[in-house]
């Protein structure tokens, strides 16, 4: 109010000596804007970042669906040839997903990204480099409840992971039923995302040739129902599919941590047995993800601006000797990080492991 007054006041100042003829010009006036009272730039920069933080939110909750029903919308009304054309236009596109998906280098460095990195803020470590000649396979825990430190680092530039890792393209892997719902998949092909699905992983690490990197969120959706603050919870039971996709194409495998990840939200748990429980594990059957029951700060959906530090570890080269599944020469196995995960990051944790 005390902005808005003062510079209400300065420009009337100045119009009304127009007025009068006293030959005082509203730009020499305006010169006095800048004493005014403005808000303070670190709140504006936080009120960015709480901004995109939520567009990323409400877009994956909600554009999806939101758009489907626009677009049905518009199929009765006048709009009806723009509905039709798009609709052909998405049958034409319907295995772009499959194959490589559409990145934007554009989108991909966005300065909204920036703010939703600062928000956090998020950090990606490196421990090794990783050679263009050959593919990856991500292997990215934990899921937490959006995966924002997957997203961030990964999705997007804004950690830079293109100049800590020259000449390898990164692809987040997330549930093939994002890529069937319009404007969505389009937003979500523009960051390099692509659905986990057997199609999309054989032609990235088959038919792309060298240098990608597929991140595979190995807990899923089983995992987010463990999340809690302060809680690392990994679920690894009969989660060995990234394994065997990294021997069929001959890739290396690439351990991914995400500290801080279940920091950003609180959970409603409910206890094994309950209906509410068994509710919950019907609908992750039914619809692939699980619905959880989470709050955050401001309106409840916008996360806590916990600190997310994410750790890319040494690439291993799985084989296999015909009895067991083998990554470089020594047997399959989960192997506790120490608690020093790179120089002059030290992270405390407990771990637990879940079945799904």
């Amino acid at each position: 109010m005390r902005l808005q007054a003062s510079s209400m006041k300065t420009i009337l100042a100045a119009y009304s000596g127009v007025l009068r003829g006293t030959g005082s010009s509203i730009f020499s006036s305006l010169q006095d804007l800048p004493s005014a009272v403005w808000p303070c730039r670190s709140k504006v920069e936080k009120h960015l970042q709480v901004i995109s933080v939520l567009q990323w939110v409400l877009s994956f909750l909600a554009m999806g669906i939101a758009c489907t029903l626009l677009l049905v919308y518009m199929f009765c009304t006048d709009c009806w040839l723009i509905a039709a054309v798009y609709t052909a236009w998405l049958i034409m596109d319907w295995n772009t997903p499959r194959q490589g998906g559409r990145r934007s280098s554009w989108v991909r460095n966005w300065t909204m990204w920036t703010y939703f990195r600062d928000y956090f803020p998020i950090r990606l470590i490196k421990t090794h480099d990783l050679l263009p000649s050959r593919n990856y396979v991500f292997g990215y825990h934990p899921h937490g409840i959006f995966c924002f430190g997957a997203f961030c680092n990964f999705g997007t530039e804004a950690t830079s992971f293109s100049k800590k890792f020259p000449g390898i393209k990164p692809s987040l892997a997330t549930l093939a039923g994002n890529f069937r719902l319009p404007v969505l998949r389009d937003y979500l092909m523009s960051g390099g995302i692509c659905p986990v699905n057997k199609n999309s992983m054989d032609y990235l690490l088959s038919c792309n040739g060298t240098g990608n990197a597929v991140v595979i969120v190995v807990g899923g959706a089983a995992e987010s129902l463990h999340c809690a603050p302060g809680m690392n919870s990994v679920t690894l039971q009969n989660r060995k599919g990234f394994v065997k996709l990294a021997l069929q194409k001959g890739s290396d495998l690439v351990p991914v941590y995400s500290f801080g990840e279940n920091d950003a939200y609180k959970q409603v748990f409910f206890e094994e047995g309950t209906c509410w429980k068994s509710l919950q594990k019907k609908l992750q059957k039914i619809l692939g993800f699980a619905p959880c029951l989470f709050y955050g700060s401001s309106w409840g959906i916008v996360p806590f601006s916990n600190p997310i530090t994410t750790v890319v570890c040494r690439s291993t080269v799985p084989v296999c000797d015909g009895s067991s599944w083998r990554t470089g020469g020594k047997a399959v196995r989960m192997v506790m990080p120490p608690n020093v995960v790179a120089p002059g990051v030290v992270v405390p944790f407990d771990f637990n492991y879940h079945r799904p």
